[in-house]
């Protein structure tokens, strides 16, 4: 079968990476560049000189405005829904995603009787009484989602985590093996009770996967049950502890990886990265929660004070990155 043929200015586009150097990097590999153009048995190493490069991120920032820049370039945050985020976003150009969609499939599917809704908050004053439009977790939008997330992520070093509640978890767990090779389930035990009509609940489950490679966590005394208590009385009425995403950054990045999360919410997930010295992109279709998120972490970068959540939820002998 006859190898394709690419255009090194389509691929300098695709991958935001400089045209000049890419056509440096293709001189000093003696790769053959006629009219312009290259075989395509030559692009599995592009591939792996475009994952040493970490500027595709500040060159899809100037394409695309963020909503929040922080002054050193490494935070930045964008308002949108997360799949047309996910498909502005160049191949290859995080090394992890961390992420907590919401979840719509509990909402529609079961019933609570006298229960709280998730998503329902006039009390504080949202519009028509919801703080965000839920991203309906239907087969059809996480095959969209998590191909999104397969061409973003990094061959070489990607790994994904994303949190699920029961319900979800046993309609659309099955979908992520699809496209990323589960590794683990983590349950996150919240330890205080939460709602529920039949047996409450105090716990929600991750999905850890990579994205076909084997590279492994940080090291093996994890355990598959995180024990961190719930925020009470938050800002934003889904936000999850810091340290929930300090375990998963903390596991699988290294200084200066680039964390993406498209379902940001009030960017605890984005405190944890700044915490483990990675870059950060993140997403959410919320005004509110981008307007939080931008508060949030202008705060933290100038005061190393966290504003939404003043004291570690970790119980006793449990956080384990120290």
């Amino acid at each position: 079968m006859k190898n394709l043929i690419y255009s090194t200015k389509l691929l300098a586009n695709k991958y935001c990476i400089n045209e000049k150097k890419l056509e440096r990097f293709l001189h000093q590999n003696k790769v053959p560049v006629i009219d312009g153009h290259i075989d395509g048995k030559y692009l599995p190493g592009i591939i792996d000189f475009v994952e040493q490069h970490n500027d595709r991120i500040d060159s899809f920032n100037k394409k695309e405005k963020p909503f929040y820049i922080s002054n050193d370039k490494k935070i930045s945050i964008y308002q949108n829904d997360a799949i047309n985020f996910l498909e502005k976003l160049p191949d290859l150009s995080v090394d992890l995603i961390i992420t907590d969609p919401a979840y719509s499939g509990m909402n529609n599917k079961l019933k609570f009787g006298k229960g709280r809704i998730v998503g329902k908050y006039a009390e504080k004053g949202t519009e028509n009484g919801k703080w965000f439009d839920e991203f309906n977790d239907t087969d059809e939008n996480y095959i969209r989602f998590l191909s999104q997330c397969r061409r973003v992520l990094k061959k070489s070093t990607g790994h994904i985590y994303i949190m699920f509640d029961s319900f979800s978890l046993l309609s659309l767990g099955p979908v992520v093996r699809k496209y990323f090779d589960v590794k683990n389930l983590i349950t996150w035990d919240k330890i205080n009770l939460g709602m529920g009509h039949y047996y409450r609940r105090r716990h929600e489950y991750i999905i850890f996967a990579t994205n076909g490679n084997n590279r492994k966590i940080r090291n093996r005394k994890f355990p598959d049950v995180w024990r961190f208590k719930r925020i009470h009385n938050a800002q934003y009425p889904t936000q999850k502890p810091v340290e929930l995403f300090q375990a998963m950054i903390y596991a699988s990045a290294e200084k200066g990886f680039v964390v993406c999360d498209p379902f940001t919410g009030s960017s605890s997930s984005a405190i944890a990265a700044i915490k483990n010295d990675c870059s950060f992109i993140g997403c959410d279709i919320s005004a509110k929660a981008v307007e939080i998120s931008k508060k949030r972490i202008d705060h933290y970068l100038k005061f190393n004070e966290d504003i939404l959540q003043k004291k570690s939820s970790a119980t006793d002998n449990e956080i384990f990155w120290e």
